[in-house]
């Protein structure tokens, strides 16, 4: 017997309106990533500079609200859910954290949306800026709340600890991770209360259970800086030397890679259109 017509019907809508082995929301988001992606990769070095170092400073937001929580609960998770607030903000004010979310970029570069040139000019502006806004904004936090500065001594001293070992290892590629995924998470939702949710979820996964991340980290570790912790900028920087790579290869590896194999029909696509373009162009002059 032949299916029925509403069955075959009921059976399309299920599988999406796309021919490609690709989901209709899997497809609808890999464009809205894509320009999204070309954007951030084509911002001004003004504009480039600037969300970077409201990103450092929006961070800083949440170390004070993780500091402030941590001081009167003496819980790192609470404190952890805290510092979401900072990330909270980070994703309301469009401003840009390092290794936050690789895939956009990436996804955008690899569709021929972008060059890797600029790829490699978003992320070092974005990390230099955070750097400098976090530690001008920590600055103003050890200046106004002396009374925190055992809390954050601790905290500091906790991410040196230990150096590198298979164990801090395994923290900096979770919290590049993490970080990644839970931004991609919050991209798949215009609800600003959910957006809220995920970031409390990522402060108290990254944060709260004490994963090292270059960014986040370093910016705790200007402010015990600030406060007169005996921490030189020399330790900083050998720490940072290993904790940023395996930041970047945990959100490049363990989600952005698999990612990108996922919508690759979809990328294939993009690219042939893009070829295509650049021909007529160069046909045109």
């Amino acid at each position: 017997m032949e299916p029925d017509r509403q069955e075959l019907a009921d059976k399309r809508r299920e599988l999406g309106e796309r021919d490609e082995p690709v989901e209709d929301e899997l497809a609808e988001a890999f464009h809205s990533t894509l320009t999204e992606g070309a954007e951030r990769l084509s911002r001004t070095w003004r504009a480039l500079l600037i969300t970077g170092l409201f990103g450092g400073i929006d961070v800083g937001l949440g170390i004070m609200a993780m500091l402030a929580v941590k001081e009167a609960t003496d819980s790192d998770l609470l404190a952890g859910m805290a510092f979401g607030i900072g990330l909270f903000a980070l994703r309301l004010a469009h401003s840009e954290l390092f290794t936050e979310d690789f895939l956009v970029p990436i996804q955008a570069v690899v569709a021929k949306h972008g060059t890797w040139w600029q790829l490699v000019r978003l992320w070092s502006a974005t990390l230099v800026t955070n750097l400098a806004g976090g530690w001008l904004f920590t600055w103003l936090i050890a200046v106004s709340f002396p009374e925190l500065a055992g809390t954050l001594l601790e905290t500091a001293q906790g991410y040196l600890e230990g150096g590198l070992s298979l164990e801090t290892a395994g923290l900096a590629l979770l919290a590049g991770s993490t970080i990644t995924l839970t931004t991609r998470m919050a991209q798949g939702t215009q609800n600003d209360v959910v957006t809220g949710f995920i970031s409390l979820i990522s402060g108290f996964l990254v944060v709260g259970t004490g994963m090292l991340h270059g960014a986040l980290n370093s910016i705790v570790l200007f402010a015990a800086m600030h406060m007169g912790a005996p921490i030189s900028y020399a330790e900083w920087a050998v720490w940072a030397l290993w904790v940023i790579p395996l930041n970047m290869v945990g959100g490049l590896v363990i989600i952005t890679i698999p990612r990108l194999f996922r919508t690759l029909e979809l990328i294939q696509e993009e690219r042939a259109k893009q070829g295509r373009r650049q021909a007529e162009e160069h046909r045109a002059i």
